[in-house]
């Protein structure tokens, strides 16, 4: 990793970001994801941020983990090894540019459904979610986070559905994505994707990670749910349209 001082400024920053994204805000996600996209190629960067969020997954799991609502888990867990095993099939024969075009359709297309639904019914509840939603989420965020990480957005749109209070929302997307994410380290050390000098560049940044997933922490506790709510869906918008952006300029 040859980066200037500045790179390395934005990297720390990122790494900050990737903490407070596991312990405070979710939908910030995107927004390392694109810091580290700009440092390096794209396929890169997938496998470069991985070891760092499963670090940031593990303080999230330890510090959320009673909250966590095994039930919503059960029905995601086999679509989603379903969606990383197709995504790591379509690694190789893809490049970036598509890679960014098929993810923000995939995440304004949920976005969009998921804002419909809230429209039609303000008192929606859990049981009016079709048996194809879970595995559809599932497959779909499996898929985004193998070739992208950028699962955050469709796993923010499940739990709002599910209409969990933000500690139960935390407790169970942490428990989510560290399973995920662990689950996917094999793969992407097979694509290469991570390596020596990826590992070696985690560690220089991981003192940034764990005071970013510390600060979470902090913030999380003074957030009206309302806000919360909203602020993690305008936050996946942004970032599904932010990449149908790139696509269309790369």
């Amino acid at each position: 990793m040859n980066f200037d001082a500045w790179q390395w400024a934005l990297a720390v920053f990122g790494a900050l970001l990737i903490g407070l994204s596991k312990t405070g805000i979710g939908g910030l996600g995107m927004l390392f994801v694109a810091i580290f996209a700009g440092l390096m190629p794209a396929k890169e960067s997938s496998g470069f941020v991985l070891p760092m969020l499963v670090a940031a997954d593990v303080v999230a799991v330890a510090a959320y983990r009673r909250h966590a609502q095994w039930r919503f888990l059960w029905r995601l867990f086999p679509w989603t090894a379903l969606g990383v095993v197709v995504g790591y099939l379509a690694m190789a024969r893809i490049d970036d540019r598509t890679a960014k075009l098929l993810v923000g359709v995939i995440v304004c297309a949920m976005v969009a459904l998921h804002i419909f639904r809230r429209w039609r019914a303000k008192e929606q509840t859990e049981a009016e979610h079709g048996w194809w939603f879970a595995p559809m989420v599932g497959v779909l965020a499996g898929f985004t986070t193998l070739i992208a990480n950028a699962a955050g957005p469709l796993m923010a749109i499940y739990l709002l559905a599910m209409r969990l209070p933000k500690m139960e929302y935390m407790g169970t997307g942490a428990v989510y994505f560290l399973l995920m994410n662990a689950f996917k380290v094999p793969f992407m050390v097979n694509l290469g994707l991570i390596n020596g000098a990826s590992v070696a560049g985690n560690l220089w940044l991981l003192p940034a990670v764990m005071a970013g997933a510390v600060a979470g922490r902090a913030v999380l506790h003074r957030i009206n749910q309302r806000w919360f709510e909203n602020l993690a869906l305008a936050l996946a918008v942004a970032a599904g349209l932010n990449l149908l952006r790139q696509s269309w300029h790369g």
